[in-house]
Parts: structure tokens; C-alpha cells; sequence
């Protein structure tokens, strides 16, 4: 059965490699957000000297860079104030993200003219969808620093369009202080052990979910992935779904996963229709529930709130097979691209390979941004990303990952199934009329 994450053994090697020099390598979400939905600044800071062998690129010079991750937005702005300060080059930078769409907001951009020089492309379909607007970056001097695997999501005809942002992993966020108050001594990895958790969390007077379900791909991308990835054959099963060849209401694993949905419903918090990211992770951070469904992308955000909290991941079973469900997802959340037709876009590169190379690009990386990192050089210590991070490791360590599938599904699925969930969560459909809404929507986008 095609059961492992793409990025499984790539990780087990880049983990084996760093471990033996002393280090480690450096990294939702696709996903998170932190509650603020667009912001732009400019690294303005006055040029200092750069240092020696530094390529100053050319002072005369503003990029323009459009990204989704606003939980890194405020530390980017710092990193290209030090670029600015090496190098003499300009970046403005347009964050969008804290539940808007970040693929609606970059046709809009360049609809408008105002096309950026550096943006983001998820992979897969969405790297189909803009190749003719994405340079070829296979002679980049980082890509020699990647691994195959890695590389997949931004692979055409044998040329790499895009530098992997980071490796993330998700599953249930727990704390660990509410589990052992609760008394639960062995974490659950089949859904009945789930369950019986969640209960004995509700018995200590402790909520045991905190479902963000305001945002679309918390519930319509990253839920829905958990019955994607646990198929016999991911990609022919999304294949045979575009074709429609099958349905999900005669498939086995979706009828099982469905009992997982419930059964977060059923120990949720209060109004998780209205609950988004940032009072999703404010609660869970600030000890009002004991799971949520997160990956390590929040953990600059948890810091804020409590830096001492101990966090761990957990599985996100939907039967009782343990060999199904004992395991996390792992991805590349997304990937650094250029505009082939920028009149900038070597300035642009150069920047990239400055960001994953340069001393300060490394630091970023690790000790502000909290990402593990998608290239082997990027050395770090455990304890330097945090206790979600450090969770996802053992998994990786233990060969326990799939895969991101949803990247390979039609453009705007995810957003349509996010209102499909939205509406099954408040008891407007059936299951059934979920499924065959959601059959219907994977055919019908697969045909435009």
C-alpha cells in the first residue's frame, strides 16, 4: 500500500546527516495565519557596509515580493531591512493570508498590472496552472542542497520552478500539562483510544477540541487530507476522482472518516463555526482546550502567549487500524518563486539564494521564522524550533508521515470544500449530500 509521505525519506536522511555533525535541519499552513489578513511594508533601514564577499547586487533596485505566511510576515520585514543593509537592494513585501485566499489575491495582482517579482506557488496543479509565469530555477546554487523528493511539487519537464519554503508537519496539537491532568498516561492513535481521551479530558472539566472550523482550509484542506493520504493509492485515487471514475460515497475511507469529523464536533469547543486561527490558537495556547488540529508553523504564536507550554502531536485516526493512523502529515507547505517576465528577476534570485545561504538567511530561518528547514546545510538544534517540532521529528524518525495530497486536487476544491464542511458541521447536509456535493465539485473543476 502507498502509504509514506513523499518527504518521509528525505527527512530520515537529512535528520541522519545533521545528527552526525551535531545539528539538525530548519523548516501550516500552508496555511496559517495569525488574524491580520493583508499588510505591506518596505525594509527601509539605511545601507551600512556590506560584508566581504558579499554580492551588493544594485542599490537602485526595488523588488516586490507577495506571500501568504503571515506568522513569519513581521520577521521578514526584519530580514530585508539586513538584506537591505548588505546589499543595497530594496523589497517590499505584501503579506496576504489570516484566512483570505491567497490564490484569488495573486491573479488579482496580476490582472491588475502590478505583477510582484518574487511570490508563492503551493505545487502540483497550482505550479501547472502558472508555469508560463514562473522562471526556471534548476541552475540555482541552493538546488544542489536539495534532495529529490523535495523537489516533486515544482517539477516540470525535468525543471524546478520554485525553492521549498520549509517542511511542515500537522496532526492534533495536544498539551501535555491538560493530558496528564486528565490522567491519559498512553496517547491515542486509533479512533476508539481518541474518543475514550476525549472523554476523560471532558470528565476533568477540561474542553478537549479546539476546532478553528471559520477557516476554509483548516476544515476544507488539511481535515479532508487525513482521508486522502490514508487510501491504498493517493494519487490514482485523486486521478480516478477527477475522471469520475469513483466517488467518495462508496469509498471505505471516507465513510470512516467522516466518524472523525463527528466525533471532534461532538467535545468541541463552543461556536467553532466562528472560531478563526487567531482565537483558535489564542485558546488552545492560553489552556482552554487540550487538542487542536495544528501543525509547527504556530508555534511562533504559542511562544507569544506561553513560551513554557509543552506541546506534542498527536494522530488523526478515523478507524481502528493502528498501523493506518499512527503517523502525521508532512509536507512542503510552499515554494519561493520568480516572475519570468520581471525586469528584476536576477535581483530576485539573487536574493532567494542570499535568504537560504548568508549566515543572517540561516538564522532567520531557524531562530525567527521556527521553519524546519528544506535544505540539508541549515543545521539546527531541536530545542531552537520548539516542542511541535521536535514531535514531528520522532514521527519522521520512526517513518510515521504521509503526504499533502491536496495540492494535487482541481484549483478552488479546497475552498469549495471548505464551505461543504462548514455546512455538514452545521447540520445543513447529510453525509451523503456531502459526498456527492463534494463528487460533483471534483468534476466539475477538473473540467475547466
Amino acid at each position: 500500500m502507498k502509504k509514506k509521505s513523499f518527504l518521509s525519506l528525505m527527512l530520515v536522511l537529512m535528520i541522519s546527516v545533521l545528527a552526525a555533525c551535531g545539528g539538525g535541519g530548519g523548516m501550516p499552513n500552508p496555511n496559517a495565519a495569525t488574524g491580520t489578513d493583508t499588510k505591506t511594508d518596505t525594509a527601509t533601514d539605511n545601507k551600512t557596509e556590506p560584508a566581504a564577499g558579499t554580492d551588493t547586487g544594485s542599490s537602485n533596485v526595488t523588488l516586490k515580493m507577495f506571500q501568504f505566511k503571515v506568522e513569519i510576515a513581521d520577521a521578514m520585514e526584519k530580514l530585508l531591512a539586513e538584506y537591505k543593509k548588505e546589499t543595497g537592494v530594496n523589497i517590499t513585501i505584501e503579506t496576504v493570508g489570516g484566512g483570505a485566499d491567497y490564490g484569488a489575491a495573486l491573479k488579482a495582482k496580476f490582472a491588475s498590472g502590478d505583477e510582484p517579482d518574487i511570490f508563492n506557488n503551493g505545487g502540483y496543479n497550482e505550479a501547472q496552472l502558472w508555469k508560463d509565469r514562473m522562471e526556471d530555477l534548476s541552475d540555482q546554487p541552493w538546488v544542489a542542497d536539495l534532495t529529490d523528493n523535495v523537489k516533486d511539487p515544482m517539477t516540470i519537464d525535468g525543471k524546478l520552478y520554485g525553492m521549498p519554503m520549509n517542511i511542515e508537519g500537522y496532526g492534533f496539537l495536544y498539551n501535555k500539562a491538560l493530558f496528564e491532568k486528565a490522567g491519559i498516561t498512553e496517547l491515542p492513535t486509533t479512533l476508539t483510544e481518541l474518543r475514550a481521551a476525549a472523554q476523560k479530558l471532558k470528565d476533568a472539566g477540561i474542553t478537549p477540541f479546539e476546532n478553528g472550523y471559520q477557516e476554509w482550509w483548516v476544515i476544507g484542506q488539511h481535515l479532508v487530507n487525513d482521508a486522502y493520504a490514508k487510501q491504498d493509492d493517493p494519487d490514482k485515487f485523486i486521478a480516478d476522482w477527477r475522471a469520475g471514475k469513483t466517488s467518495v460515497a462508496d469509498n471505505k475511507i471516507f465513510n470512516e472518516w467522516i466518524n472523525l469529523v463527528d466525533l471532534t464536533m461532538e467535545f468541541s469547543n463552543d461556536r467553532p463555526l466562528t472560531t478563526d486561527y487567531n482565537t483558535q490558537m489564542t485558546e488552545f495556547a492560553s489552556g482552554m482546550a487540550a487538542m487542536t488540529q495544528q501543525g509547527n508553523w504556530t508555534q511562533v504564536q504559542i511562544d507569544g502567549i506561553d513560551p513554557e507550554l509543552q506541546v506534542g502531536v498527536l494522530p488523526m485516526p478515523i478507524n481502528d487500524d493502528e498501523k493506518l493512523n499512527d503517523n502525521i502529515f508532512v509536507g512542503v507547505p510552499n515554494n519561493w518563486v520568480v516572475n519570468k517576465n520581471s525586469p528584476n528577476k536576477e535581483e530576485a534570485k539573487k536574493f532567494l539564494n542570499w535568504m537560504v545561504t548568508s549566515e543572517t538567511g540561516k538564522k532567520y530561518t531557524v531562530e525567527e521564522f521556527k521553519f524546519i528547514p528544506a535544505l540539508k546545510s541549515i543545521t539546527y538544534e531541536p530545542d531552537q524550533l520548539g516542542t511541535i517540532a521536535a514531535s514531528i521529528q520522532e514521527y519522521v524518525q520512526a517513518d510515521k508521515t504521509l503526504g499533502w495530497q491536496w495540492p494535487k486536487l482541481p484549483d478552488g476544491t479546497n475552498q469549495e470544500f471548505g464551505a461543504l464542511m462548514q455546512a455538514y458541521v452545521a447540520k445543513k447536509i447529510t453525509k451523503e449530500e456531502l459526498f456527492k456535493q463534494m463528487d460533483e465539485t471534483v468534476l466539475k473543476l477538473a473540467q475547466k
